[in-house]
């Protein structure tokens, strides 16, 4: 049933059999016409297997992020709190990263 739902064209469009990674790029919440259409991971007695392993490889690329860098909301970003399920910013957050720099590399080391 989730292959049929990931290729239902009422819901994805006519291109919905297309490899087509645009269709996210506003937020995968807006990808189909239904919010909760991508399930990337399945349901149930059949989930991928892999699911573990993937949120965690997740966290540890979101801890290592934030352990380089600092960031803050660009000037760019408009406060429009909207509800689709869950809260979510109307227009996206655009996020200035700053790489941090390393204690463990001294001045001589580093040029």
């Amino acid at each position: 049933p989730i292959l049929a739902v990931h290729h239902d064209q009422a819901i994805w469009g006519n291109d919905a059999n297309e490899f087509n990674p645009t269709r996210f790029s506003d937020g995968v919440a807006r990808a189909a016409k239904h919010p909760v259409a991508f399930i990337p991971f399945g349901l149930g007695v059949r989930t991928c297997i892999g699911q573990n392993l993937a949120i965690l490889q997740a966290k540890l690329t979101l801890a290592i992020i934030l352990q380089r860098f600092s960031f803050s909301l660009a000037p760019t970003y408009q406060h429009a709190p909207t509800v689709l399920m869950l809260l979510y910013p109307q227009y996206g957050a655009p996020i200035i990263f700053r790489r941090l720099s390393d204690p463990t590399i001294t001045q001589d080391q580093g040029s």
